[in-house]
Parts: C-alpha cells; structure tokens; sequence
C-alpha cells in the first residue's frame, strides 16, 4: 500500500476515547470474524489455557477480572507469536450452590424439592440453568475475553458426564475408590457433606468450659468448647510421657450425665502443653479424635442426626445443638462438675459456604478417593520440573498440601450433580456402571453425587473429548498453563494434577500461574459480606474495560495479593486516553508504516528505536517468568515517558520543519506507535485495535491487531550512543525547567537564556530542541543575566528574567518557605539534642526524625540560593 493509499484507508480518529462506542461493536466483530477460534488440524504449536470454570451461579467479581485478565493476555500474546491459541470456556454446575438457589425458588411457592421428587427437582434445576444460569458468560464477553465460544463447555453435559463416568470406573476398578464411615464436613441445613474448601472459618465468640471428669483422686478435668458432644465421649486421651497422668492411663472414669466408665488412654496426639493436658475422645463428631479412637479401637458414638438434633437417650434427646450445649452445661454445673468456664472465648468456627450454618463433623459413610498414589504422581511432577510453579515460592505450600493429602471425600448428598454409578444389588452386592452400561434388573443406584471439585478436577482433558482421543486432545492436551488464586492450590490444582496423570499420563499443564488475592486499601480481603467489595462492572461503566484490565496485569505480580483503589483505574483510564491522544496527533502530523525504515535517522529517531528494542526485550523477560506487573509497567513508562513526554515532545520541532528529516521521523513515529500498541494489545484489547486499525488502515482490508505479528526486539536498533545523548539532553531541560519554576516562570512563560558548554556536552546539535522544550529564546543585543544555573559541569545556563516575574511576590513567597523550612529544622534538633527522647523512642521514628532533619537543611540550602538568585525589586 502506498503512502497515499494508506492515508486515504485510515480512518479519523474522534477528539476522545469512548469505551461504551467502541467494546461492544469490536467484541462483536472479532467473534463474527471467527478472531478466537483455534483449528484441530493447524500446523501451529499449540497453546492452550483451560478457564478456570466460574460457577452457573456466579457473577464476575474482581478475582475473576483478575484472573481473566491475565488468561487472556497470556493467550492474546501467544496467538500474536504465531501459536494456535485456544482458550477454552465453559462453566461449572456448582452443586450446593444451584441447588440451594432452585430451592429458595420452590420455597417461596411453599414447596421443597421433596415435594417435586428427585427427578422432577433435577429437571426444574436444569430449566433454571437454560433461563438464567450463566450470567457470567456475558460479563466475561464485556471484560474482552477472547474464548473459543464454539467449544463452550458445562461440567454436567454429555461429554463431561461421560468422562465423569470413565474416571469413577477406573478408579473403582483400581481400588482406588472406596466407601467406607469417616469424619466429614457436615452442614445440617443443606443436608450434605462439604469438601473443606466448601467451609469457610472464622473467629466466633463462644464458650471453653472445663469439666471434671470422675470423683476424687479418680478424677480428671477435660476442656471443651462444644460440650454437647460429650454425651458421644469414648475415652480421655493424654500424652504418653506426662507425668500427671501416668498412673491413671488404663484406668476408667465415670463420664458425667451418661453413668457410662470410659477409659483414660496413652496418645501422642495430645499436647500435654495445652490446658490441663487432658482431653476428651469423641470419634464420631471430631476428626482428630476419630483417629485417636481407630488407633485405640474405641467405639464410635453418633449422638446427632443430620439436622444436628441430639438423638442420644436422656433428658436431651430432641434437642437442637445449640439448645442441648447450655442445657448440658447448666446440669454439669448442678453436680458440681464445672471447674471453670470462660466467655467469650474466641476461637476458630467452621461454616457453610452457602447457607452460612455452622458445619458439624459428623461420622458418615461417604465415598473416598484413595489418594496416596495419586498425590505421589502429583508431587513428582513437579519435583521432576515437568510442572513450574510460579511464584517458585509456592512449591512449599503445594507440597506441604500434597505430600499430606488425606483420603478425599467425594460423596454429596444432593440431588444436583454427577450422581455416583454405584449400584446395589437385592442381596447387598455393589456394581460400578460405566458409560454405556447397564446395571442388573433390581438394582438400585446410589442417592448420593459427586462433589463438584471430582468433575472439575478432569477439566483440562474431558473439555478437549477425553476419554476419546480426539484431534482436539491430540492437538491441545497438555495445557500450556493454569492461573488461578494461590488460595485453591490445594483443591484444584492438586486434583486437576492427580487425575490428569493418571487418566492421560501426562501433567496437565507445564506451568501453573498463582495470583494473590483482591484487598481493599486497608489490605483487608474484598468480599460482599466485608461490606467493601467493588464490582468490576461498575468500574468497567465508569473507567472502561481497558482501564480495569490495565489497572489488574500492572498490580499482579506472582504470588502477590492485589490491592485495589478506585483512583489507580482512574489512572490507567487516563493512559488510555494518553496513548488514544498521542496516536491521533501522530497521524495528525502524518506519521506513516509505509516502506523501510529510513537508514539514516536523527539521533532522536536512533534513540528511540534503541527504547523499543530494550522495551520489547524486557516485556519478553518479564512475559516468560509471568511478571505481570512488571510487564506492564515497562510499556507503561516507554509509553507515557519516553513516547509522550520525550519523543513526542521533540518531534514536533521537526516535524514542523519538515523536508528529510520530518519524512524519517514520521516513518520512524508510526513503527514506534504500531510496535506500541501492539506489545500492550493483550493488555488492552479494545483501545489497541481501534487505535491499530486507525494507524494502519487496515479496517477496509478486515484487518485486526489479534493477527498482526508480535513485536521482536532488534539487536541491531540498540544505540548506546544516541541514548547517552538524550539522556544528557532529558537532564539538562529537566535541569533547567525545575530552575525556571524556582525562579516563579510560569511553564509556558518564554524567557531569554544564554547556554554555554552545549559543546563540551555533545549537545550543540540539539540546541535547538533544547529551545523549544526549555521555553527558551535566544539572547538579544540587551541581555543581562539576572540568574545562573550550572546544569553540569560543562553546561551553564544563564536567565534573564527581567520582567517576567513579580520579584517583590516572588521574594514574599520564598522568605515564607525559608521560615518554614528554618522551623522544622530548629524542631528536629530540639528533638535530636534531647536525650531523654532518643533514649525512649523507637529508633525508626529517631531516623525519620533524622531525615526530616536533612530535608529542612537542604531546603533551606535551596531557598536561600532561590533569593540570591533573585534580580533586585
């Protein structure tokens, strides 16, 4: 395309950037355009990251947004440096979740799902689903996401449920899946068990109570803080080697209220350091006491049902959990058995995710994975290095997790989910039912499904068709990487590793990304029930999606938990608009991608190109080890710093000249840009190709910047020589643009100026541009220095400022900072000179005081220069 041809493609860019004008109309183009799609057959590398699957539930919050953000760069990059790119969308059926918001539904209409039956229930979930589930699809197209739309997936369709019945079979036939009676999460409300990330811990008030066990010297005094449960109570435990309680371990003692003896045993589990040293045993509502009880052989006690109603005979059968606890403690405290009691006292209470109830551990026939192979496989993938982990600080917490993992409980029992193939014959024998396969007449299946975490741990194989070996899996499988929080390391991630090898052989991603979490300003984390959650769709309204994807990648950093403010969206809301406005001038003066760049350049021009080829070197750097943060703030700087303020800034002169030297920087102005927007596209999607295909004109040939090359680094751009030159020449303006505002110059204010020693400095070129940026004019026949700035010690520059300030307000002004300054000198030596102070403050708050000591001696250093540099009145 020629110049003029080119000229006359663009298309004219409005005075502002309008994010609502544009998102939506692009979005829409790049997915009718086919712009996200990836091909089985392609002869690219593939590149492939799977979503970390939002729930049919949820709403985009700003975890996903950050999540998100960073996926999508990851994958824009990697499709711009010539990979097939894929990433892979879909959602989770988010059992707990669904079911309770279809039961809130039918209980409004006065029903539960009792009242509809297990199959019609199913059935009304699953019109919810087709009517308002996956809201978040539609937020996800208004943050930019550039998913393959085409192979959307949900946890519960055919193919997913398919592989969900392949992997059970597998393990089951392995040994690997068994059922057996086990401490579980157990929520009373939702009726199920709960996988520990379904639990949410906080601090509640409540109650320690001791009790005296036994009579006498017979006895021994427990503490606890659920003291319902000791109506379940099978034993006392203390530690082996505590003297205190030495002669006692093999005797009994009568549990109070229940006239049962249970006995007093030796267990290493016990902290003989904490309170008495003694504790009580109830197996079958405490997990730590269920393995003491196994490794004792003590009996189990069920004393609640599943509504945590007490079913133990006696005086408090029937009741509630919370109304047997005071009623128990006040007939303990009748007999005499209390010893001491304390409330509040705080300590750590498990809750529902959903409902919020109090969790109780309760002894449960569940359905277990057996892990300890599986986990083996998942650590030595990474010890092997065959899965990084980003931060490699990270490792620690994720074999801390996995070297340790206990048997997973993966039996819920809802009515929403994969239900478990389990069948049971008339006469007690079990059969596991595979896909396509039918159990014998008369046998009936098992009520329970399988915790949500089982079908999303085979996301990144069962969403490309495994267990059948499609090209997709041939072609995308294993997944280049993973990102998602550090706070599901241990239930995802962990999972996602030991089913993927074990189902393909294969980790199922070489890299895994942790970010941090979202905090508000106070670093508490952002949550809706913490009352300071900000919604990123709010914040996309106001500042556009570009900002809030800016704003997230240039706070990530690996590991890092991410603080968010209202006013740093603002400001990645402005930069867009820098880089919207200083693309507009530069097509505006003409600047151009058509042919070579020019060989012989200005030492500006050489400059420049030399900050792009180091700019693209460290955002390549920063991109391979997932430096997010300092990606983005590398393009941030050669953008704002050195394209618009510099560059930009000492273009104009010569492009108002014009003739060669204009030609050549507007060749070299339009690569620059075009490079620009290129490296921050994954970035900023939306802005860059508006913009892009502006510079460019390629909206007339269909053309988008998702396509265009990603920019490479040259070699052969860098110039040391031209970057020494520009940063003595930045030094000198800077230098004497803060001498001018000393002196009380208004910025625009033109005032003549002698500079001397340009030559010694290299500079004599570019006195010109030293001028026009400085705002300073040439010397006339009647100049008369009235101040002097040594710049360097090779160049002076000499100001005459007759009549271009108020002198008498400008000496007012400064007599009133150096009275200032003088005062907090003489109130930091009275500080430091006072000895009885430094002896009693911190040193931290000494050396502060120390550094405002030198500030105040070096401002009054300056002020006083000010004044003498000051003509006469």
């Amino acid at each position: 395309m020629t110049n003029e041809a080119n000229t006359q493609a663009r298309t004219q860019l409005p005075p502002q950037y309008a994010p609502a004008d544009v998102e939506s109309r692009r979005y829409a183009q790049w997915v009718a355009d086919g712009r996200f799609a990836a091909s089985d057959d392609s002869d690219k590398p593939p590149y492939t990251i799977v979503i970390p699957p939002p729930n049919v539930t949820g709403q985009l919050h700003l975890g996903h947004a950050l999540d998100h953000t960073i996926i999508d760069a990851l994958t824009r990059r990697a499709r711009m440096r010539g990979y097939e790119a894929l990433w892979m969308p879909g959602m989770d059926h988010a059992g707990i979740s669904t079911q309770n918001v279809v039961e809130r539904q039918l209980a409004e209409q006065g029903l539960s799902r009792h009242d509809l039956g297990r199959e019609a229930f199913v059935e009304r979930v699953w019109e919810w689903k087709s009517e308002y589930g996956g809201k978040i699809l539609g937020q996800m197209r208004r943050l930019g996401d550039a998913v393959d739309w085409d192979r959307e997936r949900f946890t519960m369709d055919e193919g997913l449920s398919r592989a969900v019945q392949t992997i059970f079979k597998r393990l089951y036939d392995d040994g690997l899946i068994y059922r057996a009676e086990r401490i579980i999460n157990w929520c009373p409300r939702c009726m199920t068990a709960l996988s520990d990330i379904e639990v949410e811990h906080s601090d509640d008030d409540g109650e320690l109570v001791s009790v005296r066990y036994g009579e006498g010297d017979n006895s021994i005094v427990v503490a606890t803080t659920r003291a319902e449960t000791m109506l379940g109570d099978t034993a006392v435990a203390v530690h082996p080697d505590d003297e205190r309680y030495r002669h006692m371990v093999g005797t009994d003692v009568e549990l109070p209220l229940t006239g049962r003896r249970i006995p007093i045993i030796a267990d290493e589990h016990v902290d003989p350091e904490f309170g008495t040293g003694a504790v009580k045993v109830t197996p079958a509502h405490d997990p730590n006491d269920f393995e003491i009880g196994q490794r004792h052989d003590l009996p189990s006690l069920l004393i609640m049902d599943e509504h945590a109603t007490i079913t133990a005979h006696g005086p408090f059968q029937g009741l509630d959990r919370f109304e047997a606890r005071p009623a128990i403690v006040a007939a303990l405290r009748a007999e005499g058995r209390i010893v001491a009691e304390k409330r509040p006292y705080v300590h750590a209470v498990g809750h529902c995710e959903r409902c919020k109830t109090t969790v109780e551990p309760r002894l449960s026939k569940q359905w277990f994975v057996k892990v300890e192979s599986l986990a083996k496989a998942a650590g030595d993938a990474v010890r092997g290095g065959e899965v990084r982990i980003h931060p490699p600080e990270q490792e620690k917490r994720y074999f801390g997790w996995v070297d340790n993992l206990m048997d997973w409980c993966i039996s819920r029992q809802l009515w929403w989910g994969h239900r478990i193939p389990i069948w049971y014959g008339p006469d007690g024998d079990t059969v596991c039912v595979g896909p396509g396969e039918t159990a014998p007449e008369g046998y009936t299946q098992d009520p329970d499904v399988l915790d949500t975490w089982f079908s999303s741990a085979l996301w990144p194989f069962s969403t490309l068709g495994w267990p059948e070996r499609t090209e997709a899996l041939e072609k995308f499988y294993p997944t280049a990487v993973l990102s998602t929080g550090y706070d599901i390391i241990f239930f995802w991630v962990t999972r996602m590793m030991m089913f993927g090898i074990y189902a393909t052989g294969q980790p199922p991603f070489a890299d895994v990304v942790l970010h941090g979490l979202i905090r508000d300003e106070n670093g508490k984390k952002m949550s809706k029930s913490a009352g300071n959650g900000i919604d990123p769709i709010d914040l996309m309204d106001v500042y556009g999606s570009d900002a809030l994807r800016f704003f997230l990648a240039r706070s990530s950093t690996p590991g890092g938990d991410l603080v968010v403010n209202e006013e740093w969206v603002a400001g990645s809301r402005n930069f867009c608009n820098k880089l919207w406005n200083a693309t507009r001038f530069a097509m505006m003066s003409g600047a151009t991608l058509d042919g070579p760049l020019p060989t012989e350049l200005s030492t500006i021009d050489r400059w420049i190109l030399s900050r792009l080829s180091r700019t693209i070197s460290e955002v390549d750097a920063q991109y391979a080890t997932f430096e997010f943060a300092k990606a983005t703030d590398a393009i941030y700087h050669f953008a704002w710093d050195e394209v618009c303020d510099w560059y930009l800034e000492l273009a104009k002169p010569v492009l108002a000249a014009g003739g060669e030297a204009a030609a050549g920087t507007r060749r070299v102005l339009g690569h620059v840009l075009d490079s620009l927007l290129r490296l921050l596209h994954p970035v900023t999607p939306y802005v860059t190709e508006e913009l892009w295909l502006a510079l460019t004109g390629g909206e007339a040939a269909g053309d988008s910047i998702m396509v265009a090359e990603w920019p490479t680094a040259e070699a052969s751009a860098i110039d040391t020589g031209a970057e020494r030159t520009v940063a003595a020449l930045q030094n000198l303006v800077t230098e004497i643009r803060r001498f001018r505002s000393d002196q009380g110059l208004k910025p625009g204010q033109r005032v003549a100026t002698r500079l001397s020693g340009l030559d010694a400095a290299g500079l004599a070129e570019h006195e010109s541009l030293v001028r026009s940026l400085a705002r300073l004019d040439a010397p006339a026949a009647d100049f008369a220095a009235t101040a002097r700035l040594a710049v360097t010690d090779q160049v002076t520059a000499e100001l005459d400022t007759r009549g271009t300030i108020d002198v008498g307000a400008e000496r007012a002004r400064l007599d009133k900072a150096l009275s200032a300054a003088r005062k907090e000198l003489d109130g930091t030596e009275r500080k430091l000179g006072n000895e009885s102070f430094l002896a009693k403050a911190p040193a931290e708050v000494v050396d502060k005081i120390r550094e405002r000591k030198a500030a105040a001696e070096s401002d009054i250093a300056r002020v006083l220069a000010q004044l003498e540099s000051l003509p006469p009145a």
